[in-house]
C-alpha cells in the first residue's frame, strides 16, 4: 500500500503518477505463501525484500522532502520484515511441515 500511495499520490516521480508504481508487483508473488507461513516462501522472500531496502536507502539519500521520508519508512519496513522473517524461521516451530 505504501508503494502505491507513494508513486501515485504522496510523492510521485512525475505529476499524476508514474510507471514506478509497478514496483509493487514483485511483492505480490510471495504474499500468499508468507500469509500461510510457508517456510520456503519466507526464505526466498527475504532475498527479494533487500531490493526494497536498497531502494529505500538510495531514495532516502537522494530524494528531497516527502519522498525521502517515505523512503525511510520503506527502508524501516523492509528491515523490519527481514528481522521478523529471520526470527520466525529460527523459532522452534518456524513453519515446519508447511513447505511448498
Amino acid at each position: 500500500a505504501l508503494c502505491v500511495a507513494w508513486e501515485l499520490v504522496l510523492a510521485p516521480v512525475r505529476p499524476g503518477g508514474s510507471w514506478l508504481v509497478l514496483k509493487v508487483v514483485p511483492l505480490l508473488a510471495p504474499l500468499r505463501g508468507v500469509l500461510r507461513g510457508r517456510r520456503y516462501t519466507i526464505q526466498w522472500s527475504t532475498l527479494l525484500i533487500w531490493l526494497y531496502a536498497a531502494e529505500g536507502a538510495t531514495r532516502a539519500w537522494t530524494d528531497p522532502g516527502v519522498s525521502a521520508q517515505l523512503a525511510i519508512v520503506e527502508l524501516a519496513l523492509a528491515l523490519g520484515y527481514f528481522a521478523a522473517a529471520v526470527a520466525y524461521l529460527r523459532s522452534p516451530s518456524g513453519g515446519r511441515g508447511q513447505t511448498e
